[in-house]
């Protein structure tokens, strides 16, 4: 194998990369890469009984346990950064802007993936900013200067929404997750104040969350197993292109990145040094 790529994933809240990355970064970990989510903020306004410290530190407990569901009988290694910025506070800031400067540079990354800058939420919006901000300065040795800087400018990618306004959702990588859906779903699971609290709540569902947990895990899929299948049928000729149009009518779910402007253009062996999941 060649070595060992740096996968970035940077989210606003401590579940949002694993709802849109969890399968690739299984995919990634089982080849040998290391894979690093961070959470922008720390997730102590997301529950309708609960908040504050208390909060926090059990979604913080969450994502640890999320991280070591990924990693599981993995090559290689994925691990999840929660930062402290209260939830619905996050701003696009000089001092952040630095945060996501270091945390680029600190871990080398070959590959930044974050969403889209249009989104409902105001935390994902300015993460989003964060992080186009911060591509290219990462080479400029005299911002955030104490931090090393990178010889070379990341590919930044986004990763898949439903929003159409300015413009939608591009695909320009699918990648099928059949293979490790239970293990997403594994992952997913281990987020218990969101898949089954504050989420149904929010979708005025919780009456149909079950009390067991294995009950739980089985219902998981009912909330989002929809999602991915839905990333498969919108990337299928993109899915066609890069497994073979038989192969790819077979896939049910996948995960989908458009890849940023901002970032190192892509040529043919980067491209396939970042996604070596195709023949």
């Amino acid at each position: 194998m060649n070595e060992p790529m740096n996968i970035l994933c940077i989210g606003a809240h401590p579940d949002d990369c694993d709802l849109k990355l969890g399968g690739l970064a299984i995919l990634w970990a089982r080849l040998g890469h290391r894979v690093r989510f961070v959470s922008l903020c720390n997730g102590d306004a997301g529950h309708f009984r609960m908040g504050g410290g208390p909060l926090a530190q059990r979604r913080y407990q969450e994502t640890q346990r999320s991280a070591a569901v990924a990693a599981r009988g993995a090559k290689g290694t994925v691990e999840y950064l929660v930062m402290d910025t209260h939830d619905c506070q996050l701003m696009p800031t000089l001092e952040q802007r630095g945060l996501v400067i270091r945390l680029i540079r600190e871990f080398h990354a070959d590959l930044v993936i974050t969403n889209r800058p249009n989104d409902y939420m105001a935390d994902h919006r300015y993460a989003s900013q964060l992080v186009q901000d911060a591509a290219y300065i990462v080479t400029v040795p005299n911002v955030e200067a104490l931090t090393p800087h990178l010889n070379y400018n990341p590919t930044f990618a986004y990763w898949g929404d439903d929003f159409k306004r300015p413009y939608p959702f591009s695909p320009d990588v699918a990648v099928s997750i059949d293979e490790v859906l239970e293990q997403k779903f594994d992952m997913l699971h281990c987020h218990e104040s969101q898949m089954y609290e504050w989420l149904p709540y929010n979708m005025n569902i919780l009456d149909q969350v079950p009390q067991g947990d294995a009950e739980r895990r089985a219902w998981l899929p009912r909330l989002w197993l929809g999602d991915m299948e839905r990333e498969a049928e919108r990337s299928r000729e993109v899915l066609a292109r890069l497994y073979g149009r038989e192969r790819a009518s077979r896939i049910r779910c996948a995960e989908a990145l458009e890849f940023s402007e901002y970032g190192s253009p892509l040529s043919e062996s980067a491209y396939a040094r970042l996604f070596p999941f195709f023949a």
